[in-house]
């Protein structure tokens, strides 16, 4: 084989090489630098309000009632209360999430609450883990009824009145 043919084999594998590096080092840095963004807990909308706790045992679910709270039942966040108005809810690693959890299993735009016609909707936002209504998997706007637990990774919400 030529030498010319040989040299510019090389260089072209340098080239894919560098750019594999590249590549996973981006990645790597953007892992972390979102999880150590992730460490607050809350950057919230105007309305919305957020307050420490200790964890409190499952609400009854009671019909004919309107969830004014969302509350973390399990996970790091235990016992986080999040009141509840008319601005949409957004769950995840990012830091300009509503409630920001810094689960491993929970993707950086996991899941988001969007109240509809008096009621929440639970909608996943294509996160690699899934996001669990009860022991369903939410595939699509699915209501929440109060009481039942919402599962993000190893974190548990439920929507109180």
């Amino acid at each position: 084989m030529p030498a010319f043919v040989v040299a510019v084999a090389r260089l072209g594998f340098l080239v894919l090489l560098w750019i594999f590096v590249f590549t996973v080092v981006g990645v790597i840095r953007r892992d972390l630098f979102a999880g150590a963004r992730s460490s607050r807990l809350v950057a919230a909308p105007r309305g919305v309000g957020a307050s420490g706790g200790a964890a409190s045992r499952p609400a009854k679910v009671k019909r004919g009632k309107a969830a004014h709270q969302l509350v973390v039942t399990a996970g790091q966040l235990a016992g986080t209360r999040i009141t509840l108005g008319e601005n949409q809810i957004t769950i995840g690693r990012a830091e300009d999430s509503t409630l920001v959890i810094t689960d491993d299993y929970a993707s950086a735009r996991h899941a988001r609450l969007v109240p509809r016609n008096g009621q929440w909707m639970i909608e996943d936002l294509g996160s690699t883990n899934g996001t669990y209504l009860d022991r369903a998997k939410v595939t699509g706007p699915t209501p929440v009824p109060l009481g039942v637990p919402i599962r993000i990774g190893r974190t548990a919400l439920e929507l109180r009145p």
